[in-house]
């Protein structure tokens, strides 16, 4: 579904040459949710950017659904929700807005976006404007966005880490919800080992940049998951597998 061939980065400052990965080789399966964990500057952003063909700057090749990214259908959540939802307009008008970008009538998005509100318990806020929510919903309403075009690829870069720990939990299991009725493929940038085992089928493990790819792990928990798995013998020992790889020596 997704595949990473040879995918190297650089920036060029100067005369100096900054590489960002080096040849990344990655292959994401139709419905797999894969979470991409590494150090701060190992490019995990860089990469989703690239998956997402928003950045087409490297040497390599990706491909998505055997298309060129820009040809493909992705859902993008952004990091920063503040920034990547506008506050003038309510939550059912920030959900419809790439509905209207891809012409779907005004009948048939009330249809989507209410099931969508509805699914994730944002119903009765339908009408509210964006700094009436707490941060949660906020991440809620930018997820229902990404997905309303029911996206071939849901690409999610670390969503919740400006919440709390509780509050983080919920919503992870609320977007456990959503992807496992709807089975998008989904890769999501993670620095928080918990959420990254949690969420995944598989973990992908960066070096420090240049980043190469240490290792991929399988997650074999059981689905659906549930807070009891934070404490499964499995989960444990995964845990430590990647904080053994997290020493970032090459």
């Amino acid at each position: 579904m997704i595949s990473l061939q040879s995918i190297t980065k650089e920036f060029k400052n100067n005369r100096n040459i900054n590489k960002v990965f080096t040849d990344i080789n990655l292959e994401i399966n139709r419905g797999e949710f894969v979470t991409i964990f590494g150090p701060n500057g190992s490019g995990k952003t860089t990469l989703l950017n690239i998956i997402a063909g928003l950045d087409k700057k490297y040497l390599g090749k990706v491909l998505v659904d055997n298309k060129n990214p820009k040809d493909a259908s992705i859902g993008f959540v952004f990091q920063n929700y503040n920034e990547s939802l506008f506050p003038w307009y309510t939550v059912f008008d920030n959900i419809a807005l790439p509905l209207d970008n891809i012409k779907i009538p005004k009948n048939k998005q009330k249809v989507i976006i209410n099931k969508l509100l509805k699914e994730i318990g944002l119903l009765d806020h339908a009408n509210k404007f964006i700094y009436e929510l707490s941060g949660g919903q906020k991440q809620l309403v930018s997820i229902c966005r990404a997905i309303a075009i029911n996206p071939d690829v849901l690409i999610i870069d670390e969503p919740f880490s400006a919440l709390d720990y509780l509050t983080t939990r919920r919503m992870e299991l609320k977007l456990l919800d959503i992807w496992q009725e709807k089975k998008i493929t989904t890769v999501f940038v993670s620095h928080d080992i918990d959420e990254a085992i949690f969420l995944a089928d598989r973990i992908v493990v960066l070096s420090e940049r240049p980043s190469i790819i240490k290792k991929i792990l399988p997650v074999n928990l059981p689905r659906p998951r549930t807070f009891e798995m934070l404490s499964d013998p499995l989960f444990l020992k995964l845990r430590n597998n990647i904080i053994d790889l997290s020493n970032y020596e090459k």
